[in-house]
Formats: structure tokens, sequence, C-alpha cells
């Protein structure tokens, strides 16, 4: 079985035992969370598709910890110019274990 949820303006494949690193959550680890904008569903044989979601399922999980991943370096160049830039960048996440999907 497995769900596909939008949350932080992104779509995920989650299905029960997996880990998922999404956008920040504002909770403290070993929180409980629960998504709610579940789009698709499906256990094999059957398969449930919202329009734009479905109103009746639930996906439960356990907030595992907040980190950042590594550093992404961002070089601007013009040549001739004497133009450089440098940048680093490293994306926030929240590490999500996913427990149940509920359906109703």
């Amino acid at each position: 079985m497995y769900a596909v949820v939008k949350t932080g303006g992104k779509q995920y494949k989650m299905a029960p035992g997996d880990t998922i690193r999404v956008g920040t959550i504002n909770q403290e680890a070993g929180a409980k969370v629960e998504f709610d904008q579940v789009l698709l569903v499906s256990d094999g044989d059957n398969l449930l598709v919202g329009q734009p979601f479905l109103s009746n399922v639930r996906v439960a999980g356990t907030l595992l910890d907040h980190s950042r991943s590594k550093k992404v370096i961002v070089f601007k160049f013009k040549r001739k110019k004497q133009y450089r830039r440098t940048a680093g960048h490293r994306q926030a996440y929240s590490s999500v274990k996913i427990d149940a999907i509920n359906v109703n």
C-alpha cells in the first residue's frame, strides 16, 4: 500500500515504514505528524484518486529530526568582464517515518 501526498508544494510517494525527507515542519522531534492532502492511494488492486484530494484518507507519521542537506555551490561568471560571484546554499528538511495510511 502506498499514497501520494502533497506537502510543502511538492508531492511525495509514501508507504508504511518509509522514512521521507520533506520540507521543514514546525514541530519538535518525536511529534506525531498527519498529512491530509492525499492525492492518490493504492493497495495493489484498488486505486483511489482524489479530485484534487481524498477527504477520507490520512497519512500518519512520526517526526524524527530536523537537518540540512549538503552544501550546493552557486558560481556565476561572465568572461572578460571581471565578474565572479560565489554563493552557497543548504536546504533545510525534516525526516518523517511513515507509520500508517488510514482510509476511513
